[in-house]
């Protein structure tokens, strides 16, 4: 069978080893495999007693001496010696075991028993392949370092780079932490759908696919907001998802259009609620990882203890660059004042998307220790409530940590008559170029018709969150598969 890719010398090499083992009757990839301890158990029963044991992992280093050789196989658990002697094997098994390479998986079978160098060892009677490698590890397994090759081929990564594994261990920690802590608070863990006959809930473009039975299009959810409020218009109090969302958008080191999110909805709280909800989170989170609520990030000590700051976006963007967005109303006078102060922010279709990207660059990126920036005009948030004691702006907060925005909440709005006039505001946004405006869900107006109680919500990027607690800079590096251009 011809391979649709060019192989290398050494690839050529271990089919001939292959065809060797084969003709030795060696089924190179037997179904079933036999383990009596991982490589970590192994070791801990030797210390308690000296034991024989079957373990099995890829093999990761040989040095072979004449007629013994010694080598380390590596498991999930961690790595193991063993050593092969002709006259403890017998001539045949051990002639077998050249045509073996680096990679191959194998199990060895025999008596643990320390070397004089102090090394724990399995002195192997018996073995077998279990799978053969047919392709090199990375040159210097222990050190593959080309960092589109990593993300290309994330099998290779994990191979050659315990850290990287490290990384996504820690990430399982985190979401499972996340989940535990809402769960002990009484959230509801649904499923809300993925595939959805109109978008909605963030200010996003989607991606769209077509329904052949339906004939009709649907789009990948960019946000489960409005499905998880139906919930609580429903009777359910507190409820939680942790899923994919998807947005068709720029990928860059915070950015990824595939990515995961929690969504929690509270009825019967509000932003300052949820503000102390995700000072709780991130701290029970850093303690359940750390044991403290601190972490260490690029070198910098983040201390995650509560309170965090609370700052006006309005005051926020004017300490940083000097400009008060209330002074200027619309779109042509804030782009003025942007360019009379020599800011470098690119044309934007609307006032609201301008002031955006002034809190972005000015603000969120320079924002390291945890703070909450509240307050946003209503302009930029079509799904909040009001200030009852100023209409011009938002119950909203985002919390930033490491420059990053680590997620969005609401006291959610939950007049029926308001969110239709905010959807028509998000109707003459996007007549007026922004293709992320959100658009009108009728049956989302009919839900609240039914009445929703006041009501908290947050949604919280886990990406990113784990970027936080693995000291990453780039979300790639966080997801096992992230999205790359066709070569």
């Amino acid at each position: 069978m011809t391979l649709p890719f060019p192989l290398s010398d050494q690839s050529r090499q271990r089919l001939l080893n292959l065809e060797r083992l084969r003709a030795q009757g060696v089924d190179p990839y037997p179904p079933r495999a036999q383990r009596s301890h991982t490589t970590a158990e192994a070791i801990r029963a030797f210390e308690a007693a000296p034991t024989t044991v079957t373990v099995a992992g890829r093999i990761v280093s040989v040095r072979a001496m004449g007629k013994a050789t010694f080598a380390h196989l590596e498991d999930g658990s961690g790595r193991l010696q063993f050593y092969l002697r002709e006259n403890v094997s017998g001539p045949a098994l051990y002639a077998q075991f050249k045509d073996l390479d680096i990679g191959d998986f194998i199990q060895v079978t025999g008596p643990l028993f320390r070397t004089r160098t102090g090394e724990i060892t399995v002195e192997v009677q018996d073995f077998r392949l279990l799978a053969k490698a047919l392709h090199p590890l990375p040159e210097k397994w222990h050190g593959l370092r080309d960092v589109e090759l990593r993300y290309r081929q994330r099998y290779a990564d994990l191979i050659a780079n315990a850290e990287v594994r490290q990384i996504f261990v820690t990430r399982a920690r985190v979401i499972t932490a996340v989940r535990r802590f809402l769960d002990e608070r009484g959230f509801l863990e649904v499923e809300t759908p993925i595939l959805q006959p109109l978008y909605g809930g963030a200010t996003a473009r989607p991606f769209i696919t077509y329904h052949q039975a339906l004939d009709q299009d649907l789009y990948l959810r960019i946000a489960v907001e409005l499905y998880l409020k139906r919930l609580i218009v429903g009777g359910f109090e507190r409820v939680y998802e942790i899923g994919k969302d998807f947005r068709n958008e720029g990928i860059d080191i915070e950015h990824n259009p595939e990515f995961t999110m929690m969504e929690c909805y509270q009825a019967y709280a509000d932003y300052h609620d949820m503000m102390t909800l995700v000072e709780d989170l991130f701290g029970f989170v850093a303690e359940t990882l750390n044991g403290v609520r601190r972490v260490t990030y690029q070198g910098q000590e983040i201390d995650l203890t509560p309170p965090w700051p609370r700052i006006p976006l309005r005051q926020a963007i004017l300490d940083a660059t000097g400009i008060d967005y209330e002074a200027y109303a619309d779109r042509d006078s804030l782009r003025q004042a942007i360019d009379a102060r020599g800011l470098t922010i690119p044309p934007q279709p609307t006032w609201a998307k301008l002031v955006d990207k002034l809190f972005g660059k000015y603000v969120r990126s320079r924002t390291i220790q945890p703070t909450f920036i509240v307050d946003y005009p209503l302009a930029l948030s079509p799904l909040a409530k009001k200030k009852p004691d100023d209409p011009t702006h938002v119950e909203r907060f985002q919390p930033i940590v490491v420059g990053l925005e680590m997620g969005n909440a609401f006291t959610e709005l939950n007049d029926p008559l308001d969110q239709l006039a905010r959807f028509a505001d998000q109707a003459r946004q996007r007549a007026a170029g922004d293709e992320e405006a959100q658009p009108l869900d009728e049956d989302f107006i009919l839900a609240l018709m039914y009445g929703m109680p006041p009501t908290g919500g947050l949604g919280i990027g886990i990406d990113r969150m784990v970027m936080l607690f693995t000291d990453q800079t780039s979300i790639r590096e966080v997801i096992l598969f992230p999205q790359l251009r066709t070569r």
